[in-house]
This record gives C-alpha cells, structure tokens and sequence, in this order.
C-alpha cells in the first residue's frame, strides 16, 4: 500500500521562524513580511501570496541600512 501525501497547490509561507519585528521599519527581520501580512497569509489567495513573494526582495535592503558605526562615535563632540 502507498501513503499518498495530500498538498495543496498554493504558494508557501516565507516564514524562517525568526519573528522578529523591526521597530521602525515595521516589517519582519526574518520573512520581510509586514504584521498585517503574516496574520492574513492563511486567508489570502495565491495570487495575493504571490505578490507580496516577488515584492520581499526589494525589502531587505530596508533592514541593511547602517547608522555610521564607530566612525559616526568617533566624530561625535
């Protein structure tokens, strides 16, 4: 006998389980999903998780940006 495994065919989650909401961005540090996003997922049609997966790409750079560093401390007065 197989054990056939049922799956649905719709786009998975982003989720890598590091749920961390970035203050002031707003968007998650580990997915790049926003809060209102994570919670809808479940309920979203595949053409609306689709979207929003070909859009987080573009988010990452949100969260890489530098605040100067020791450079920036070392010229504070």
């Amino acid at each position: 006998m197989t054990k056939m495994v049922w799956k649905r065919d719709e786009v998975e989650s982003p989720c890598i389980q590091i749920c961390v909401v970035h203050p002031t961005e707003r968007i998650c540090t580990g997915c790049y999903r926003t809060i209102d996003e994570i919670t809808r997922w479940s309920k979203m049609d595949s053409s609306e998780r689709a979207k929003i997966m070909q859009d987080l790409p573009d988010r990452k750079p949100r969260l890489a940006k530098r605040r100067g560093g020791r450079a920036a401390r070392l010229t504070r007065d």
